[in-house]
């Protein structure tokens, strides 16, 4: 797995160049000002693998239902479920519990490094609004469509980065994405309407952030797999 060649902001902030207009995200990232957490994605990883653990020691192995997002639990006064959902391991096995945290890792710091880190902040916080705002509504919040819209924004950024998918086998990102956006579509279909709301909701940033430039990769990819099949025939 190679990384992508990215600058890191060292003050966090992604200056506009010189003569750029500021959209509204600019404005509220330089409104945020030193309001960020610098290495999001690593403090989020390293929660995750420490609530992994306690699941598994003896006493302790109620943790996951004492931090799950339950909306009656919360209207009860257990406040610490509103954002507690985000720290939920992404697996119950050892081996996919690494792997998954590898990954999201991975595609969090290439991700800040691009954007710098209160831009990150802004993306990550905009998702975990809106899996709460779904909540609230329909009672259900999950962390797993949050995290697999990394993979979008990754995918977008760099659609022809390789993975070494089984360790051996190389696939470009865009391809890892569509499968994450098909399996997304599945759950739209067959899902309830909390799980709907929650995977929709979650999408929230890859909107605000990708609306325009999703759409335009989106057709770029469809004109390159139409002109390969012409140069098959």
């Amino acid at each position: 797995m190679r990384r992508p060649l990215t600058e890191k902001r060292a003050d966090g902030y992604n200056k506009p160049k010189a003569g750029d207009k500021m959209n509204w995200l600019d404005k509220i990232e330089r409104k945020m000002g030193r309001h960020y957490i610098p290495n999001l994605m690593k403090y989020l990883c390293i929660i995750m693998a420490g609530l992994f653990i306690l699941e598994y020691l003896p006493g302790l192995n109620s943790a996951y239902s004492l931090l799950r997002f339950d909306r009656a639990r919360i209207l009860q006064g257990e406040f610490w479920r509103v954002i507690t959902f985000i720290f939920l391991p992404p697996d119950y096995s050892l081996i996919g519990v690494i792997l998954s945290l590898y990954f999201y890792y991975f595609l969090g710091t290439a991700l800040e490094s691009r954007w710098g880190s209160a831009r990150f902040n802004l993306y990550y916080l905009l998702g975990v609004i809106g899996n709460i705002v779904s909540g609230f509504i329909l009672g259900y919040a999950t962390n797993t469509y949050l995290n697999t819209s990394l993979l979008l924004a990754f995918a977008i950024y760099y659609p022809d980065f390789q993975f070494l998918l089984f360790f051996f086998l190389p696939i470009k990102v865009k391809w890892i994405g569509w499968l994450a956006a098909a399996g997304l579509i599945y759950e739209l279909i067959v899902g309830t309407w909390p799980m709907r709301a929650a995977l929709l909701f979650s999408l929230l940033p890859v909107a605000v952030f990708f609306g325009k430039q999703g759409w335009l990769q989106l057709k770029m990819d469809i004109r390159k797999l139409q002109f390969r099949m012409k140069m098959r025939k």
